[in-house]
């Protein structure tokens, strides 16, 4: 339930309304928050969601000063650490951090993500753009396993490679519309190698150079899912089919990828409902096989 008053602070006018922003989340890639898990533990990754994309919502959309307005979330966020949050998604994450003893650095790195945004547009190589991803991606699979009370480091460094494997496949599909924002997620080295130019990124289709840069990221994506799969067995019940969803929902992104033959250009492919299934399907016995 949203308990805060609107937010008043001058820097957070350009904030969007948690109703606007949880409307994202049936356009994602893997569940927000999976109807197999027990109601508080969905109440809390949706707290989780409403966070990370308000902060994504501040850094790519805000109008006015993008720093300051995350500065203020920043701010914010320890003003729900106290219980006294202004932004209503903030005050609908306090119970959230009380409840899961959840820590503030993957908060903050998060945020960290968003001021990176703002003054880097194109990385040089597919090491910078990790190092990005564990602020932009990287810190979720960690609340969640905080949420789940499975955090080890062990497991982090696993969810790790599922999250920037999550994180690489949306750069895949969002080439068109991050170039419209004025950024190049998809590594300079790899775009030389394939002899890919900014033309290439602004066509209406892709042409055989991005698609051959699509493909080589694809298969990246897909080694980053693999060594990430160890974590479902270490899970049981329905924690393991949840986080089973998330890497599944990887997949079956990609698959669609490849069955656009790459031509991401157009519009991000999407997969169905029915090809999701076969992926968490598949996921699951695979990572049934690994346990034996």
């Amino acid at each position: 339930m949203l308990v805060a008053d609107a937010p008043t602070d001058r820097r957070s006018a350009s904030a969007p309304t948690a109703e606007a922003v949880m409307a994202r989340a049936p356009g994602e890639n893997f569940p927000v928050a999976s109807r197999v898990l027990p109601r508080a533990v969905r109440a809390h990754l949706l707290a989780i969601y409403g966070f990370a994309r308000l902060v994504d919502e501040l850094g790519d959309s805000a109008s006015g000063d993008r720093l300051a307005a995350l500065d203020w979330l920043e701010e914010d966020l320890d003003r729900a650490f106290e219980g006294r949050a202004e932004h209503p998604l903030l005050a609908t994450l306090t119970p959230t951090l009380r409840a899961c003893g959840l820590p503030r650095e993957p908060f903050a790195r998060l945020i960290e993500a968003n001021r990176v945004d703002q003054r880097v547009s194109t990385y040089d190589t597919w090491e910078q753009l990790r190092g990005y991803c564990a602020l932009s991606a990287d810190p979720v699979g960690e609340l969640v396993l905080g949420v789940l009370g499975m955090a080890t480091p062990e497991r982090v460094a696993l969810s790790d490679s599922i999250c920037t494997a999550l994180q690489l496949t949306e750069h895949c599909q969002d080439v068109a519309e991050d170039l419209a924002g004025g950024r190049v997620y998809l590594p300079r080295e790899d775009l030389e190698r394939f002899g890919c130019t900014t033309a290439d990124l602004a066509a209406e289709h892709a042409g055989g150079p991005l698609r051959d840069v699509l493909a080589f990221e694809v298969t990246r994506a897909r080694r980053l899912l693999a060594d990430g799969a160890p974590l479902i067995g270490e899970l049981r019940g329905r924690a393991r089919l949840a986080v089973a969803a998330f890497s599944a929902g990887g997949r079956s992104a990609l698959d669609a990828i490849e069955r656009a033959r790459y031509d991401v250009l157009p519009g991000p492919p999407r997969p169905s409902s029915g090809r999701r299934a076969l992926a968490l399907a598949a996921t699951i016995i695979e990572s049934g096989r690994r346990r034996r």
